[in-house]
C-alpha cells in the first residue's frame, strides 16, 4: 500500500472543499434521525463482520436513495432530480475486519446482463452481481454517496481523498503517487449522519484503524441517464 506517510503531502482543509472544483464536499447532518433509525432496523438483519456487502433489493432503502431522500436529494443536488441510485454497499471496519485499501479509482459498475459494447470490460462477477468496467467518461459523469452511521475519528481509519484528482482521467498505477501528490490529501473525518459526496473517479485509500470500532458507512453510487448499446443499470 502506498502510505500517506510515505508521500509529501500538502494539507487540505476539509471544510473548504466544494465538489465544483475539489471534486469532494461534506454534508454535516445530513441523513435526519429517523432515516438514520432505518438503516439500522435494515442493517440489523444483514451478516456481520464483513467488510464490505454489496447490497440489491432492499426496498427500505428506496425512500432514502430517491431525490427527495435524505441520501439521495444530496446526489441530485449536483445531478439532477433525474438520478438514479446504481450501486449500494454497507462497509463495517471493526477489530475483526480491519483492513486498509492502497490509493485507487472506483472503475466498475453494476449491470443487470452481460451485453459485449465497445469500451466496457473487462467483466467480473462479484457476490453474484455483474461488473464491468466502462469508458472513463461514464465514470466521470457519475458521484459516490458515503453515508455515515458512526463516528469516524482520526483513530477509525477515515477516507483519504485526493482533492481534485478527479479531473486527470483515468490514472495508471505508476502514476498514482504523483497525483496524488500534486493534489494533496483530505481526511475525511465525520459524525453521525454526516454525509460525504465525490466524484466517483476520484482517487481515494484507507489505512488501518489505529483504534478500531464500529465504523458502518452506506456508500451509494448515483447516476443519470441510461447506458448504450443495450447494457441496462442493475440498480439497487
Amino acid at each position: 500500500m502506498i502510505r500517506t506517510a510515505d508521500l509529501v503531502l500538502p494539507a487540505k482543509d476539509v471544510g473548504s472543499l466544494r465538489f465544483e472544483l475539489d471534486g469532494a464536499q461534506h454534508f454535516a447532518g445530513a441523513v435526519t434521525q429517523a432515516d438514520l433509525d432505518r438503516l439500522e432496523r435494515v442493517f440489523a438483519t444483514l451478516p456481520g463482520e464483513q467488510a464490505g456487502l454489496r447490497l440489491h433489493g432492499i426496498e427500505a432503502l428506496y425512500p432514502l436513495l430517491a431525490p427527495t431522500g435524505s441520501i439521495g436529494r444530496i446526489a441530485a443536488s449536483v445531478l439532477s432530480t433525474a438520478c438514479l441510485p446504481v450501486r449500494a454497499l454497507l462497509f463495517d471496519k471493526t477489530a475483526t475486519t480491519n483492513w486498509s485499501l492502497p490509493w485507487h479509482q472506483d472503475r466498475t459498475i453494476v449491470v443487470a446482463a452481460r451485453r459485449e459494447v465497445e469500451g466496457f470490460g473487462p467483466w467480473t462477477v462479484k457476490d453474484g452481481l455483474i461488473h464491468v468496467a466502462p469508458p472513463i467518461e461514464l465514470l466521470a459523469s457519475m458521484v459516490t454517496l458515503r453515508a455515515h452511521l458512526d463516528i469516524v475519528p482520526i483513530s477509525n481509519a477515515p477516507l483519504l481523498i485526493a482533492p481534485g484528482s478527479h479531473r486527470f482521467g483515468r490514472v495508471a498505477e505508476p502514476d498514482i503517487p504523483d497525483v496524488v501528490a500534486r493534489c494533496g490529501v483530505a481526511t475525511c473525518l465525520a459524525q453521525r449522519g454526516d454525509i460525504w459526496l465525490y466524484a466517483t473517479p476520484i482517487l481515494h485509500a484507507s489505512e488501518v484503524a489505529s483504534q478500531p470500532r464500529c465504523r458502518r458507512v452506506l456508500q451509494v453510487d448515483f447516476a443519470l441517464g441510461g447506458l448504450p448499446g443495450g447494457l441496462k443499470w442493475l440498480g439497487i
